[in-house]
């Protein structure tokens, strides 16, 4: 296993895509101190920034503040990143495979046009979490995404495939533009959900059996006790996800939508036991 550790706080932030199982696996710690790193509009290398520690392999732990610290992980397809304290933006954007704990909050972008492996966040997330990026058609791909906190706006947008499980609330425009994919959501939603998705689903656990906030263009069109949602929920269980039980068994109202648009998403709000 490689340890860092950051040898001082950063003004300005890092980009250190470098920071991945793949760049670090069977290289020595010389090889690895002097892997390129950008800050600002220079070049610099991770020896110059980080404390570099133990055998390269498949796990990197990072101990210490990595707030400031962008795209760890960015793109990686095997091993396992485990990070002591906070994220910056674009963690383990367009990640293939692997996992990454975050013991801590991330910033923005958190699996941005993921395609696959398991991305943990046990505190909050910023916006656009498993999202596209700006003049992208497609955002998450594949993989999946739990967030023990709350995010911010536009989580999953364009979203085609996977999972996000989010235990907090979300923010506004959660699943916008959504192509594919289940998100769950524990807590409240913001407005304007669903705007703009073509298909895919949405399930809303904190119901309490009123309307729920919805754009005019979704359709409620009945009340009913999914079998498959059960089984999505125990998948979260085994991955140590604190899933309510009424949730298991609950009875959901299902609203399609969004009708301006193909119309085949839907969004299953909890009811009842």
């Amino acid at each position: 296993m490689i340890s860092l550790r950051p040898k001082q706080s950063f003004a300005i932030p890092l980009e250190a895509e470098t920071i991945s199982p793949d760049a670090f696996a069977g290289n020595p710690l010389s090889h690895i101190e002097r892997l390129p790193v950008v800050q600002g509009n220079a070049e610099a290398t991770l020896g110059d920034f980080f404390f570099v520690e133990g055998d390269a392999g498949d796990v990197i732990r990072l101990e210490g503040d990595f707030s400031r610290v962008k795209y760890i992980g960015k793109a990686m397809t095997r091993g396992r990143v485990e990070i002591q304290g906070d994220a910056g933006m674009h963690l383990g954007a367009e990640m293939r495979g692997g996992e990454i704990v975050v013991h801590g909050n991330a910033g923005d972008w958190v699996g941005a046009e993921m395609r696959g492996g398991l991305l943990r966040v046990t505190g909050n997330a910023g916006h656009l979490v498993g999202g596209a990026y700006r003049g992208s058609e497609k955002g998450m791909r594949g993989g999946s995404i739990l967030v023990g906190g709350s995010v911010g706006n536009e989580t999953g947008c364009a979203m085609r495939r996977g999972v996000i499980a989010v235990t907090g609330s979300a923010g506004d425009l959660t699943g916008v533009m959504m192509l594919a994919g289940t998100i769950c959501v524990f807590g409240s939603l913001g407005i304007r959900t669903g705007a703009g998705m073509k298909r895919g689903t949405i399930i809303a656990l904190a119901g309490d059996g009123g309307p729920p906030p919805l754009l005019s263009t979704f359709r409620f069109d009945c009340a009913y006790r999914p079998v498959w949602v059960s089984v999505y929920l125990r998948q979260l269980r085994q991955w140590g996800v604190s899933v309510p039980g009424v949730g298991m068994r609950g009875l959901y109202r299902r609203y399609s939508g969004d009708l301006v648009e193909l119309g085949k998403g839907e969004i299953l709000i909890w009811t009842s036991p």
